[in-house]
This record gives structure tokens, C-alpha cells and sequence, in this order.
């Protein structure tokens, strides 16, 4: 065979395995994972940093970490200061042609500070609160701005991931309609939250968060705090409190005692990244809290 013969082949076999090559996909989030496997069908490898169990605020930055998203084409970030640790993983990975995305781009954001933000305040997030994907609409909104990189990085599956995102919009807003219509019997009911992790959810199913256990994010309670939270709830009438399972169990369990408020532990995050884990988290928590599934603890009947 001629030079110019193997070099045609030589050229034409590298085009047909770029052709071929996934767009691979790492978020800080596995709620963010699972809207891009989605997105991306067939054409992404999709892995998340912080694991569903595990606080997000907090992640160790590990080298193995590093080593993966030096490997990567997109990075989805949380953003609103949920994950500053992202910064220090892709400045690790020296990827210099990863295309960073903010995930919370187009959100309507809850809870913006008014005025100066300091430490007395605990870890508010002067860009308002930071936990917008527990609202099933807002999850369609990251599956567009997740199409869009998508795009930038694969022009070539871009009519593939514009049907994609049109499908999980379509889809959540089906099933949000279902999880309204069973949660419609505590609509305007006031729930108690541990950490101010709840709102947007609070939001979606039109829930009263009438106060937290946490005096302010990421402050542990007080006796008085607590006493004062007994009051509340017993003002309120509130039945339900909701907890995320890294923080501990202790006041929540005694707030159920004096009160009988009712204790369901939830992960913020979804259980994995696949392309349907993110919806079906929310499948699971409506479930437990309408009274058709597990996630709760009681206190006093």
C-alpha cells in the first residue's frame, strides 16, 4: 500500500472514532448527572463528585476526583456557592478545555439576602439559596442549559439532545402534575425543616416552612432555639419535618416527642445518575409524605 493510501486510512479511521466518541460529562451534583444522561442519551459518560448520602456543601477534594475531570469535555456546576469546591478539583485536573457550566443559570432563585451577609448569619449564600433543583420545574430549566453545552460540544447530536430536553420537560411536567394531585391534601400544610434545604420543594407542593432546627444555616440548635421551636410548631400545627440524613438525629427526635411532628429523612440528592433517577427521587418523597411509602420516622401519634 502507498504512503498517501495509509495515510487515508490512518485519517479516515481516527474521523469514524471521533465520530464515535462520548461527550463525557461530569457534575458536582448527582441530580445534575442524572438530567444530562437524559439530555445525552446514547452520547454522553456522565459521573458525579459528591455522593447522594453525603453533605454537598462539604466535598474532600481528592486527586481521583482531579483525574476524572481531567478526562472530561463538560463541567456542570451547581453554582449560587453550593460547590466552591469545584474550583479547587478543576484547577486540579489542569483540563484546560473543559467547558465549565453553571447549572443554575435561568433560576429563579429564593431567598436572596437583603443587606450585608457575615458569619453572624451562618452559611447563607448571598446569591440567594442554593438548592433549586428540589423543584421539579426547575429541573427542566437545567436539562435545557444542559442541552445547550451539549450542543457546544457535539454540534453533530445537536437535533438529538433538543428531543431529549423537550422529552424530560414534557415528562416532569406530567409527573408534577401527578405528585400535585398527591400531596394536594397537604397543600398550605406548615412543615419544619433541619437546614434551610427544602424551600424550592416547599414551593413546588405548596408547603408552609414555618421554621428550621438549624437557629441559622449551619448553626447547631440551641436548648432555647429548640423550646422556641416547640411553640412554633405547636402554633402552626405542624406535622411534618424534614431532615437530611448527614445531620444529626438527636433534636429532630425530640422535637417529635414534645410534638409528635413527624420526621422524614430525605436526601437532597437523587440515589444515582442514571437518566431517570433525578425524577424518580421526587416519586419517592411524595410517596412517603402523601402516606404510600417509606422515609419517615414518627413521633408521638
Amino acid at each position: 500500500m502507498k504512503r498517501e493510501q495509509k495515510l487515508g486510512v490512518i485519517l479516515a479511521a481516527l474521523c469514524a472514532s471521533l465520530a464515535g466518541a462520548k461527550v463525557k460529562v461530569a457534575a458536582s451534583l448527582p441530580d445534575l448527572a442524572s438530567i444530562a444522561a437524559y439530555v445525552g442519551g446514547d452520547q454522553v459518560e456522565v459521573f458525579s463528585i459528591a455522593r447522594p448520602n453525603a453533605n454537598p456543601h462539604f466535598v474532600e477534594v481528592l486527586p481521583s476526583y482531579m483525574i476524572r475531570v481531567a478526562r472530561a469535555d463538560v463541567y456542570l456546576k451547581a453554582g449560587l456557592g453550593m460547590d466552591p469546591w469545584a474550583d479547587a478539583v478543576l484547577e486540579g485536573s489542569r483540563n484546560n478545555s473543559i467547558r465549565v457550566v453553571d447549572a443554575s443559570a435561568g433560576v429563579a432563585v429564593l431567598e436572596k439576602p437583603a443587606g450585608k451577609v457575615d458569619a453572624s448569619q451562618g452559611d447563607v449564600h448571598p446569591q440567594g439559596n442554593p438548592h433549586y433543583w428540589l423543584d421539579p420545574a426547575n429541573g427542566a430549566r437545567i436539562a435545557e442549559t444542559v442541552r445547550d453545552a451539549l450542543k457546544r460540544a457535539d454540534p453533530a447530536h445537536a437535533a438529538l439532545y433538543d428531543a431529549n430536553a423537550a422529552r424530560f420537560r414534557a415528562e416532569a411536567e406530567t409527573r408534577l402534575e401527578g405528585w400535585k394531585e398527591r400531596m394536594a391534601p397537604l397543600k398550605g400544610s406548615a412543615i419544619v425543616t433541619y437546614h434551610s434545604s427544602w424551600v424550592y420543594f416547599a414551593r413546588a407542593f405548596g408547603l408552609r416552612v414555618v421554621g428550621h432546627v438549624e437557629p441559622f444555616p449551619g448553626i447547631p440548635p440551641t436548648a432555647r432555639h429548640l423550646r422556641d421551636l416547640v411553640g412554633v410548631i405547636r402554633a402552626s400545627q405542624a406535622k411534618i419535618l424534614l431532615q437530611e440524613p448527614y445531620y444529626p438525629g438527636k433534636d429532630p427526635e425530640f422535637l417529635a416527642r414534645e410534638t409528635g411532628i413527624r420526621v422524614h429523612r430525605f436526601t437532597p440528592a437523587c440515589e444515582g445518575t442514571a437518566p431517570g433517577d433525578y425524577l424518580k427521587h421526587f416519586d419517592a418523597m411524595v410517596a412517603a409524605l402523601s402516606g404510600g411509602g417509606s422515609g419517615a420516622k414518627g413521633g408521638k401519634p
